[in-house]
């Protein structure tokens, strides 16, 4: 008996065809079943009434064929593996039978209880769960399976390091999986290399196979037992191929603009910035590379004087290059592959991918409107975000942004980028399709599902500072179930409406949405959502002084409906009123802080006025005052830095500062 085929999931099998070819396969197999054979060498051969006669060998299904004429796996291979599992008794050199007849014996060749052929060798869904380890497999066997170049790409992304979460077997999914940055990988069948999945497109990433396999070889070693562990992988290679010179320029241009100022910044600049990107590329550091792209796009969007400019957004840039060349300095103990996004291709086309809308966002961009899609990939374990200017009527991959964001997509022009955005392939758009959703996110895998509100305020708790995580498009998107809304309640002073809502165990958090003009109908459909029967919450999470905030993009409500609050309509719900209180002393002078530093790379600074001092010196005391003593010191000594000629070592004395106040507003 073929053991890959019996342990092959109802869901596995999907996951490497299509659900909607397994369901036709399954629907001709309960008709007509195939006769089966089976040879000595575990080659299972099918044979239809209809005529077509399909072959699977040993190694995966990408190695079956059929007289059909279909190209790739068909459905009467599906089917083959089908009738396999579900009775159909193979013989090795009499009559085939056909699944259909009752047939004897729990196992070929025994005698026993009759069983019909109806029902699976492995109980119905696929093999009982097991403890294995993809690691167990040797490097010889993974360059059998993806070949010698795949494998030499592989090696050499071992040697830069990569950070990987691996995912043992599970009751819920017994499939060991891992997440890398540019696809996950899944282990469907114990043992065997045939049977992975990767929602990157076949062929294309083979390589992320051995990089998935020598996580669970680290996990084993390192976090043997834990059901879901992160590892640092590699990084033998850490000074290797002129990564660090290509970001020392980029924190050189960073300084540059902190001395001159983004309103002294002239033209020149711009091949600088193209020189320190192409270097970037080359050099593999991805989250650099992105955040110098979006230092540009500050720039040029103060010389034009477009609304999407901000000084806070250009002062976190800027501290952002600091940060992570800080944290990968002189050998440091943050892994560079973390920190820099070294690991991470620019883009991955994905297989056929089943995307479940999670709401959106409409933002206001200058003069424009921007649309951010979220998508659960249920496969990946991840959310994507699809980004597009926002026109009232237009239709992405031919569905309006309402469909997309309430509805589920199923795509094969699907291409995820390194920080997880997604675009859909203009060049194949007739092999996108979407259809309602009825808001069935509580069965999406439990890395994106929070049942437990004490378990989600742990885990914010340990991530690193955003300065230097991954840049992650939706990182802390999530789904939050709810039990009860406990609160409804509207500050008008601060256009601001907030719910508290709690868990099966009573744990609580506050639903917080904030006006806006790009989104005017958005709070009226949260607070009448909220007012009716609420299954869940999809948005980002946070949290602030100990106490969890999301910040909804939609809402599944009533037994089978999704409501996308930015899409809605502007309407007349009105809830209890309360002005929003003076606010928090210590987060008022935080703040206030931030807001002063923030004008250091706007100004300049060397073009700081004179009464800058003064200012600095007021922050200083205000968070002192507040008992941030170590901030008031930061913004003290860069106060005592101040001189007519700044140089280098006052560009560090604002890094330290502004990265000081920006760590401190993120853990209140």
């Amino acid at each position: 008996m073929r053991a890959d085929l019996s342990a092959l999931t109802p869901d596995g099998l999907a996951a490497l065809t299509n659900r909607g070819l397994v369901k036709r396969a399954t629907r001709e197999v309960g008709a007509a079943p195939p006769a089966i054979t089976e040879d000595p060498d575990g080659t299972v051969h099918g044979t239809y009434a209809d005529g077509p006669e399909a072959t699977l060998p040993s190694g995966g299904l990408e190695r079956g064929t059929c007289t059909c004429g279909a190209t790739g796996i068909c459905r009467h291979i599906v089917g083959l593996v089908i009738a396999y599992q579900t009775g159909s008794e193979p013989t090795t050199g009499g009559e085939p039978t056909t699944g259909g007849e009752p047939i004897t014996g729990g196992e070929p060749g025994t005698g026993g209880e009759p069983r019909t052929g109806g029902e699976p060798r492995t109980g119905g869904s696929g093999p009982e769960q097991r403890q294995w380890s993809p690691g167990a497999f040797t490097d010889e066997q993974l360059e059998a399976r993806i070949g010698a170049r795949r494998l030499s790409a592989a090696r050499k992304q071992h040697r830069a390091g990569y950070v990987a979460r691996v995912h043992r077997p599970s009751a819920k999914d017994p499939a060991p999986r891992v997440e890398l940055g540019s696809a996950t990988v899944r282990f469907l069948v114990p043992d065997d290399l045939g049977f992975v999945h990767t929602d990157a497109v076949a062929g294309t990433r083979d390589d992320i196979i051995a990089l998935a396999v020598w996580a669970f070889r680290e996990a084993d070693a390192k976090a043997p037992g834990e059901p879901d562990a992160q590892v640092d992988v590699g990084g033998t290679g850490t000074g290797e191929g002129g990564g660090d010179a290509s970001l020392d320029t980029a924190v050189r241009l960073a300084d540059e603009v902190l001395l001159t100022g983004a309103t002294h910044v002239g033209p020149g600049l711009a091949a600088a910035v193209a020189e320190v990107r192409q270097r970037l590329d080359k050099a593999g550091l991805r989250w650099p590379l992105l955040a110098v792209g979006d230092l540009e796009e500050q720039l040029t969007a103060y010389e034009r004087r477009a609304g999407s400019y901000s000084h806070e957004r250009l002062a976190g840039l800027i501290t952002e290059l600091h940060a992570r060349r800080r944290a990968v300095a002189n050998r440091g103990a943050s892994l560079r592959a973390r920190v820099l996004g070294t690991q991470e291709a620019a883009e991955t086309p994905m297989r056929r991918a089943r995307l479940d809308g999670l709401g959106c966002r409409v933002r206001a961009v200058g003069d424009d409107r921007q649309v951010e899609i979220y998508f659960a990939h249920a496969d990946s374990a991840t959310v994507l975000v699809l980004r597009r200017k926002f026109q009232e009527g237009a239709r992405i991959g031919g569905a309006t942004v309402a469909q997309l964001a309430g509805g589920t997509v199923v795509t094969e022009s699907a291409v995820r980028s390194a920080s997880r955005t997604v675009r859909l392939a203009t060049g194949r758009i007739a092999k996108t399709t979407v259809t309602p959703s009825q808001g069935a996110w509580t069965s999406l895998p439990d890395a994106l599902v929070v049942r437990d509100l004490r378990e989600l305020r742990a885990q914010l708790d340990k991530l690193p500072p955003r300065v230097v995580r991954p840049r992650i498009e939706a990182e802390l998107v999530r789904v939050i179930t709810v039990a009860e809304v406990r609160s409804l309640r509207y500050a008008p002073g601060a256009q601001r409406l907030d719910a508290v809502v709690a868990d099966e165990a009573g744990a609580v958090a506050t639903i917080t949405a904030t006006h806006s003009a790009a989104a005017p109908g958005a709070l009226d459909a949260i607070a009448a959502a909220l007012d009716g029967p609420v299954r869940a919450v999809a948005g980002t999470v946070g949290r602030v002084r100990g106490e969890i905030l999301v910040e909804p993009l939609g809402l599944a409500v009533g037994d089978d409906a999704v409501v996308v609050p930015d899409l809605a309509p502007a309407g007349g719900f009105r809830v209890g009123g309360g002005e929003a209180g003076a606010g928090d002393p210590l987060r008022r002078a935080v703040d206030a802080a931030v807001a002063l530093l923030a004008e250091v790379p706007h100004r300049g600074l060397r073009m700081l006025p004179p009464t800058f001092a003064g200012r600095l010196k007021d922050a200083e005391a205000g968070l002192a005052g507040a008992g941030l003593r170590r901030a008031a010191a930061a913004v003290g000594a860069l106060r005592a830095g101040l001189g007519p000629d700044p140089d280098d070592a006052t560009v560090a004395l604002w890094a330290d500062a502004y990265l000081r106040l920006l760590v401190t507003a993120e853990l209140q």
